[in-house]
């Protein structure tokens, strides 16, 4: 796996670019004196846990014939300062899926990503907490 990285102005906005020629912007806020061009790289990282958790919970549900009529998700991280860093302590993320699901393949697709398929949340797992829920058509489901 190998990402690419080009700057595109004189601030912080780069482009990065996958093997397949995907590109991603990314950016700093204002405030660290970019031109919020595009999410900054702590945004992505939570963006990867959302987006891995998914893929795994959506291929699990499919191999259990489950019919998703709608899935989203919100993560959230919080984070601490460590020296001059301020990495994630906890990431909570909450999925919300919506069809004619059954309630406890839904709690251990969720489960079974976290403990053993989300590759970004595996190498998360060694300094942040990744706490999550899931919301059946409108109901919270017991982990």
């Amino acid at each position: 796996m190998k990402i690419t990285l080009e700057r595109v102005n004189e601030n912080f906005h780069f482009q990065m670019q996958n093997e397949r020629g995907h590109i991603v912007d990314v950016d700093a806020r204002p405030a660290f004196g970019g031109n919020d061009m595009g999410p900054s790289p702590m945004e992505l990282v939570l963006m990867g846990v959302a987006g891995c958790s998914g893929i795994d919970m959506i291929s699990i549900l499919k191999k259990q014939r489950q019919e998703i009529t709608s899935f989203k998700a919100e993560v959230e991280g919080e984070r601490v300062p460590v020296g001059e860093a301020n990495p994630f302590k906890t990431i909570h993320i909450v999925f919300f899926l919506e069809g004619p699901i059954n309630e406890d393949k839904a709690a251990r697709a969720a489960k079974l990503s976290f403990e053993k398929y989300c590759s970004v949340s595996k190498t998360l797992e060694p300094t942040a907490t990744i706490l999550y829920k899931v919301v059946l058509n409108g109901v919270e489901l017991a982990n």
